[in-house]
């Protein structure tokens, strides 16, 4: 990883090993938080990677506010609006926490927020299979912390190629570099202000800016209740057997042979 993106929310999720040995391709995915946060250095390293497809996961009002302008002429943009974001809606469990800001409410918030999550992606997940199978790489999946949307896409995609679940919350808490350049750059009072008109408790704000294990917990059973695991959601998104077999071959290295012995 380059200097300057090291030190946002951004990785490639090449590296990370499914259930069966196989390894998940370096350099063909990077997950990111949204350019909001980029500076000149970061945006000259996005270029150089190359990007061939971004996937935003942002509403149009964050679109308007922080647009993709760093990508080159080449670049695909997909915007996927996934429009669960608590900065991209207005639904009552939001208002319920401007009423009454303790961790329980946040907890429910949150985790409510996570359960919308699948549902909200599914109509727009094919277009990123579609990218990926098309050999429109490298593909940078954000939305605007890179850590709520971005992490349960990612965790489904990773479902998907058997990486094991404790691996999958591992990489989902690593994002939680977002909440401490919040912190160091003492701008959680103001962004925290400006999204819900008020300032909570430090347990409020670290809940809801942190990466918090059942909250994806929550947002992956939800497959399995609505949909009946992974590969029946993904059908249920048009992305059929024959496609899910294909993107597995495209992402995943083989294993070698002291891997399958040792397995």
């Amino acid at each position: 990883m380059t200097i300057a993106l090291s030190r946002l929310n951004f990785r490639d999720i090449g590296g990370l090993r499914s259930a069966n040995g196989q390894t998940v391709r370096p350099g063909l995915i990077y997950r990111s938080e949204g350019p909001a946060s980029f500076l000149e250095n970061h945006r000259a390293e996005l270029l150089a990677l190359n990007i061939g497809t971004v996937c935003d996961l942002r509403s149009a009002v964050e679109r308007s506010a922080a647009p993709n302008d760093w990508c080159g002429p080449d670049c695909r943009i997909l915007n996927l609006d996934m429009n669960t974001d608590l900065r991209a809606q207005g639904k009552d469990i939001w208002e319920s926490l401007r009423v009454s800001p303790t961790s329980d409410t946040a907890r429910a918030a949150m985790s409510e927020n996570y359960r919308m999550m699948p549902a909200a992606i599914q109509p727009h997940l094919s277009l990123m299979v579609d990218a990926l199978l098309e050999g429109r790489v490298p593909l940078l999946v954000h939305c605007t912390a890179g850590k709520d949307r971005t992490g349960v896409i990612i965790a489904i995609l990773l479902l998907l190629l058997n990486v094991p679940l404790e691996n999958i919350i591992e990489d989902y808490s690593r994002s939680d570099v977002f909440g401490e350049n919040m912190r160091i750059a003492g701008s959680i009072e103001q962004g925290f202000n400006e999204t819900f008109g008020f300032v909570a408790s430090k347990e409020v704000v670290d809940m809801m800016i942190g990466t918090v294990r059942e909250f994806l917990l929550a947002a992956l059973a939800e497959i399995d209740t609505q949909w009946g695991g992974i590969e029946q959601y993904f059908q249920a998104c048009g992305i059929d057997a024959n496609k899910q077999a294909r993107l597995r071959a495209e992402l995943l290295e083989p294993a070698t042979q002291f891997e399958e012995v040792n397995s």
